[in-house]
């Protein structure tokens, strides 16, 4: 039995996840409208409350609130109902081992960086329940091709994760953030560009969105959903980049390594997680949408070499320098 102590600990460990969990997407979703916004001249997000547009992601909020929430007659009503929830929290699950320092993480797990990966990976099973409940053929092509998509990325993911766990000896995120050093930053930079591309792919962002292409398809797999159920699609998907954004940091960008890292560590970690979250939301206003051949051509054609042959430099590399 753990001691009054260590089950505070736990306990604060826990809301600090929650809360984390609360926050940081609807401030990457704030972030998506103001970058968004600049890039395209769009008017709302700049005025919507006044100063700077700064009740943007409030209006949009009442907004899918007083949306009517409506279950299709044909649909699997339980399944059709749960499937927000399951595309949502995996990411809760994911951030429990996300560290913002050496002592700052809800749980350090020795298999940290599998457990994240393979939770976030979840999420994808409420898309296929979303397509597959709402007794819609379109909205079941979308989730077909969502899992289609997942399958492709999935493997050079994992493949760029191990070249950075090879590197650092340890499949714990706070040791390979330990054992992060600068020249990584050039050493492991084919990795990092697989597993951000990888990512995007997986969370289904632009360019990647065919399963979703509103303008085409009226969002795929979500296509019968409306109101909160809708709204909690879209924030699992800023959740999902609040999870890769910390990944990329932690594991690519030294996390909590910078100038006074002992007083500024977390600090460091949320700015690179912030960074690399920019950089995603501007890709997305940047980039046009792939073909569905072109997807799979990048995923096996590129990203899985690309993958495979850092992954063997870096086995190379250790065992020479071991």
């Amino acid at each position: 039995m753990p001691d009054s102590g260590t089950a505070l600990e736990i306990v604060l460990r826990a809301v600090v996840v929650v809360l984390a969990f609360l926050v940081l997407p609807l401030l990457v979703g704030q972030t998506e409208h103001k970058v968004m916004a600049h890039m395209q001249g769009r008017l709302g997000p700049m005025y919507a409350g006044g100063f700077h547009g700064w009740a943007q992601l409030l209006a949009d909020g009442v907004k899918f609130a007083q949306k009517e929430e409506i279950v299709p007659a044909a649909a699997d009503a339980p399944v059709f109902r749960l499937a927000p929830a399951v595309a949502l929290l995996p990411y809760l699950v994911a951030m429990t081992a996300l560290p913002l320092s050496p002592r700052l993480v809800g749980a350090d797990l020795d298999g940290g960086l599998l457990f994240v990966l393979a939770a976030s990976a979840v999420g994808v099973i409420g898309t296929l329940m979303a397509g597959w409940s709402s007794a819609n053929k379109y909205a079941l092509l979308g989730a077909m091709r969502s899992a289609a998509q997942l399958l492709a990325y999935e493997l050079p993911l994992v493949l760029a994760a191990g070249s950075a766990a090879i590197a650092a000896g340890t499949l714990s995120l706070v040791g390979i953030g330990e054992a992060w050093r600068p020249w990584w930053l050039l050493w492991q930079a084919p990795a990092a560009f697989v597993f951000v591309v990888a990512g995007l792919a997986e969370l289904q962002r632009p360019p990647f969105d065919m399963p979703l292409a509103d303008s085409e398809l009226v969002v795929g797999p979500y296509t019968e959903y409306a109101g909160l159920r809708f709204a909690l699609f879209l924030l699992a998907e800023y959740a999902g980049i609040v999870v890769l954004s910390a990944l990329v940091a932690v594991i690519f960008l030294g996390g909590w390594h910078g100038p006074a890292s002992g007083v500024l560590g977390p600090v460091w970690t949320l700015l690179k997680t912030g960074l690399v979250a920019v950089v995603v939301i501007w890709l997305r206003v940047s980039w046009p949408r792939l073909r569905e051949d072109q997807l799979q051509r990048l995923a096996w054609g590129v990203l899985v070499p690309v993958a495979l042959a850092q992954l063997a430099l870096t086995t190379v590399v250790v065992v020479a320098r071991g």
